[in-house]
């Protein structure tokens, strides 16, 4: 059986031939593997180092489970999917809604541990009857809606947690930032997140020492004179050491909150998969599948370590297409060098250190971008929200789970923001298309002319429709 670890050597080794890429079953010499490989970590730190930070899970045990999650993923798929799996960013707001009624660590990882089994059985479904199932349970309407909720669900935390501790500073982190993903060019611009928290620590020594102690909230409900950079506890940790492991604890609501992540889950890795085989020329359809199933083993075992849940990489897709290189060797290299900063206590009391305006900086643009993601999908997926059957539940979803709109069931028992707003869209869609007339249930198409099925269906006159135009007609429906 062969497990993708075989590979040849590219050429001479030293570049990719004009015109050419390495191969997922090729590589260069070895030290410009490994140098890859280095790259490749250097470009997930950002959102792999803050996500477990915004969790609030150690974020040395975060990088080492990237790195075995990563190794799992490349057994399970032979070799032919390069990915790095790092922490998923997608489960920032079910940690944050977990802990704000009362769950710890054991109970966030416990929820999300239950969130990987799904994703594990998701995966075996596609690989036994395709990815049909995934289409036919979960359109493009109902998963933009779902990832978009998921996103701006975590509006409050920034404005109330993280940008109050320092706001000035925040500010400058945002603007810092976001040039940083506009202006640079390549691999800078993969890594701009990572860039921005190097800026946030800059300016928040600089300002500790012009402007000394700062009056405000520290992550608690009080604000205090405390330092914008407490780097204390670095010098209190030890070079090398393992990471802090703790059992996962499971609560039904902690976990009704966290299942809604499957589907943006899904979805990032069926994009992945896709990016990846366009990119290589090698067509992955038939290892989706097992790619969402790796995933979802991968995010099992880190969770029940006490880790957070991982997901495949966009970043490192980038690097791959900035340098040309698909081979596997390198993202073998790359989980061997997270194993490493695994293994480093003071390199995650840094990480730890982060100033919460920096956080506050970061997370306006990150959150953001989770958000419209999901409107993203809607554009790729060609959803026409001027089609009641899709613009009812996306709107009554996305409104629900943004607002943190909640239903009391019992006593003790209520469902509320992401889950709420993931049971009203996806329910609600496949109801009202059970009842919809048959003119709402076609595909709705962006057609050269601005219309849709569901327009022809109406009594107006077609020029009087948004978009319409004299004597225009409609395009042949389908994607």
């Amino acid at each position: 059986m062969r497990l993708g670890v075989g590979w040849t050597l590219h050429g001479d080794g030293r570049t990719p031939a004009p015109g050419a890429v390495v191969r997922p079953d090729e590589r260069l010499s070895w030290p410009r593997t490994a140098g890859l490989g280095a790259q490749h970590v250097v470009a997930m730190f950002g959102a792999s180092f803050v996500a477990p930070v915004l969790m609030g899970l150690d974020p040395n045990l975060a990088i080492m489970m990237s790195g075995v999650a990563t190794v799992i993923f490349l057994l399970a798929t032979r070799g032919r999917i390069p990915s790095y799996l790092g922490c998923s960013l997608s489960f920032v707001g079910v940690a944050a809604a977990i802990r704000a009624s009362g769950g710890d660590s054991a109970t966030v990882t416990g929820a999300v541990f239950v969130v990987g089994g799904a994703l594990l059985l998701a995966g075996l479904a596609v690989q036994r009857f395709g990815a049909r199932i995934i289409h036919a349970a979960m359109p493009p309407v109902v998963t933009g809606a779902v990832v978009m909720l998921i996103g701006f669900n975590l509006a409050p935390v920034t404005a109330s947690v993280y940008w109050p501790q320092d706001q000035w500073t925040a500010l400058l982190v945002m603007l810092f930032t976001g040039l940083a993903v506009v202006c640079l060019r390549g691999f800078w611009s993969r890594i701009a997140i990572f860039l921005g928290l190097l800026f946030g620590y800059g300016i928040s020594w600089l300002f500790d020492r012009l402007f000394g102690k700062i009056h405000s909230t520290a992550g608690g409900p009080e604000a205090v004179d405390h330092w914008r950079l407490d780097l204390s506890g670095v010098g209190k940790a030890d070079w090398i050491g393992l990471p802090s492991f703790h059992a996962p604890a499971f609560e039904w609501s902690a976990i009704l909150v966290a299942l809604p992540v499957v589907i943006a889950l899904i979805a990032e890795n069926a994009g992945h998969v896709k990016a990846v085989g366009e990119m290589t020329g090698d067509p992955l359809d038939d290892k989706l599948g097992t790619a969402i199933a790796a995933d979802g083993a991968a995010s099992m075992l880190s969770t029940a370590l006490g880790g957070p849940p991982n997901t495949t990489y966009s970043e490192n897709i980038g690097v791959m297409a900035a340098t040309r290189v698909y081979s596997t060797a390198a993202y073998w290299a790359a989980a061997g060098f997270a194993l490493l900063f695994g293994l480093c206590p003071k390199f995650g009391a840094v990480v730890a250190a982060i100033p919460g305006g920096v956080l506050g900086g970061i997370t306006v643009i990150l959150y953001g971008m989770i958000g419209l993601l999901g409107a993203q999908i809607w554009i790729n997926g060609r959803v026409d929200l001027r089609n009641p059957l899709n613009l009812v539940p996306a709107a009554a979803g996305v409104i629900i789970g943004v607002g943190g709109v909640k239903l009391q069931i019992t006593d003790n028992f209520e469902l509320g923001g992401i889950a709420l707003g993931t049971l009203v869209v996806i329910t609600g869609y496949h109801a009202l298309r059970a009842f919809a007339p048959a003119h709402m249930k076609q595909a709705e198409p962006l057609l050269d002319s601005g219309t849709s099925a569901y327009d022809e269906q109406q009594d107006a006159p077609y020029e009087d429709r948004p978009g319409g135009k004299p004597d225009a007609k409609p395009g042949p429906a389908g994607r």
